[in-house]
C-alpha cells in the first residue's frame, strides 16, 4: 500500500509546516459524507498514533489512520493553482467508483 505526493504537493506542505513552527506532515483520512460515502479529511499531523500508517514522500511524511488506508491505497496527492486565486490539493484516487454531481463526496 501506499499513498504519495507530488513534488508540489510536498513543497507546499513543507512550506506550511514551516511557517507553523511544528507538525509531524500531513494527515490525509476519509469520513463518511455527501451523497456518495466519503470525503477527504486533511489537516496536519501533529503526532503519529497507534494504528497509523506513515508514508514519505519527497522529504514530507504522509500520516493515514488504519481505517481510511484501504480507502486511500495508491492516491496521488497534488497541489495546483489554477488561476491567481485559486490553489488546492488535488487527489487522484485510484480506488474510486463514482463521485457526486458537486465533486465533494465520492464511492471506493
Amino acid at each position: 500500500m501506499a499513498i504519495q505526493l507530488t513534488e508540489a504537493a510536498a513543497r507546499h506542505v513543507a512550506g506550511q509546516l514551516a511557517k507553523r513552527g511544528s507538525g509531524e506532515g500531513l494527515r490525509i483520512g476519509t469520513k463518511k459524507s455527501g451523497c456518495t460515502g466519503f470525503a477527504y479529511v486533511v489537516d496536519y499531523a501533529d503526532s503519529i498514533e497507534a494504528g497509523d500508517h506513515v508514508f514519505e514522500s519527497h522529504g514530507v511524511k504522509l500520516v493515514v489512520d488504519d481505517r481510511s488506508l484501504p480507502n486511500l491505497d495508491g492516491l496521488v496527492v497534488d497541489f495546483v493553482r489554477t488561476n491567481l486565486l485559486n490553489e488546492g490539493f488535488e487527489f487522484r484516487n485510484p480506488n474510486i467508483k463514482e463521485t457526486c454531481g458537486c465533486g465533494e463526496s465520492f464511492s471506493v
